[in-house]
């Protein structure tokens, strides 16, 4: 089986939620298919990675994203029906790249991570070919929740991209012979943009092995999050914690300090943390996991937050109890509810930071140990995805012969 794989962003390193992913997908397909990828990259560092990734697939084009051009060309798509995922999210040579391997090595299946790709994959050269589409999760839904909690201008931008990416995922998923998300919370959602959508859930896994302790837990009373600060959800999440949670647990806990940890902080970000001596703001990090495991307390702090959080599951597997909303709550498995306690408010979020920071190092521990996530992992969270590429493939057998 010929796989072309499509994706935003170099899935690899695997060290945020798409890339890791995407990466889990491709380890999944290296003794199953001849896969080809095509992927965007959007700096010097990623575009690092590209050899890494020659390692698990047969086939790599990496294009590089012209961030202002495609700013430029966003502004002039706002008095257009076009998302602004997919003006943002491309690179020159994309489609040519697309009609060569066409015709070079014609794609049993089409496998596209993320809406922001299938754009690609509905149109010639590869339109009529079978389409896994890998929503993860719901894209436009994501902007919808965004825009509730924005203020103008950012919100008319966000319920407009809700609305123009939704119209298209519509149109997506109903063309996919198989459309994969991580929950059926998300399920739901995207049954609701196409009653004839083939929606299967492939839940996201864990690392296990590779995340788990390798020492006694640390007696320190740090609290730590993880995730990419760019990102906006991450950012307002954390901008919350730090004005309206972290105030409260220093006044009870004034030895405790906060790790933010991850890649891309924002310049008001680095203003904000840097107001606060017990804040440590670290910017991209080689390896998260010594940051966990000498932490005592993980936090989820998002307001607004679709499918599964992995910075969630990681700081379990890596033995640490966690904070989190509602909104990060949902989208998790029950396996790990255990290990979680859940907050709306700063009052309620600080007194359970509060607690866990009371308990000792090994009863956090053991809290962390609550969750089952061995059932969680990649091994066994990907095994549908067998009989969906059987599927896909028996499709592009039947379309071949006729």
């Amino acid at each position: 089986m010929r796989v072309l794989f499509l994706t935003h962003r170099l899935p690899y390193a695997p060290n945020r939620g798409d890339r890791l992913r995407a990466y889990h997908i491709l380890q999944w397909l290296r003794d199953r298919a001849e896969v080809e990828l095509v992927s965007l990259v959007h700096d010097d560092e990623e575009a690092t990675h590209v050899d890494d990734v020659r390692t698990f697939v047969s086939e790599v084009t990496a294009l590089r994203v012209t961030s202002i051009r495609n700013h430029l060309r966003a502004v002039a798509a706002l008095a257009t029906a076009t998302p602004l995922t997919h003006t943002l999210l491309d690179a020159p040579g994309f489609a040519s790249t697309l009609a060569r391997i066409v015709s070079a090595r014609r794609p049993d299946v089409v496998f596209s991570f993320g809406s922001g790709m299938a754009r690609f994959a509905l149109a010639p050269p590869l339109a009529g070919l079978p389409l896994m589409l890998d929503l993860v999760d719901v894209d436009s839904r994501k902007w919808r929740d965004l825009s509730a909690a924005s203020a103008p201008p950012l919100s008319w931008v966000y319920r407009r991209e809700a609305r123009t990416l939704g119209a298209f995922e519509s149109r997506a998923v109903a063309a996919a012979t198989a459309t994969l998300v991580v929950n059926e919370r998300e399920a739901e959602i995207a049954r609701s943009l196409s009653p004839s959508a083939r929606v299967h859930v492939i839940a996201n896994g864990v690392e296990l092995d590779r995340l788990r302790p390798v020492a006694a837990p640390s007696e320190r009373p740090r609290v730590v999050f993880c995730g990419v600060m760019n990102y906006a959800p991450n950012e307002q999440g954390i901008r919350w914690f730090i004005n309206e949670v972290w105030p409260i647990v220093k006044g009870r806990r004034p030895e405790a300090t906060l790790a933010v940890v991850g890649a891309d902080p924002t310049s008001s970000l680095k203003m904000l943390c840097a107001s606060d001596p017990r804040i440590e703001l670290t910017g991209r990090v080689p390896d998260v996991r010594p940051w966990l495991w000498e932490s005592a307390v993980g936090i989820a702090p998002l307001q607004v937050a679709r499918g599964v959080q992995n910075k969630a599951l990681e700081a379990i597997a890596a033995g640490l109890p966690i904070v989190i909303t509602p909104a990060v709550a949902e989208g998790l498995p029950p396996e790990v509810a255990a290990a979680s306690l859940v907050a709306a408010d700063r009052e309620a979020f600080a007194g359970h930071v509060l607690s866990l920071l009371s308990l000792s190092a090994a009863r956090r521990r053991e809290r962390a140990a609550l969750a089952d996530l061995e059932t969680l992992q990649w091994k066994h969270t990907l095994r549908p995805l067998a009989h969906l590429f059987e599927n896909a493939l028996a499709s592009s057998t039947s379309t071949t012969n006729s």
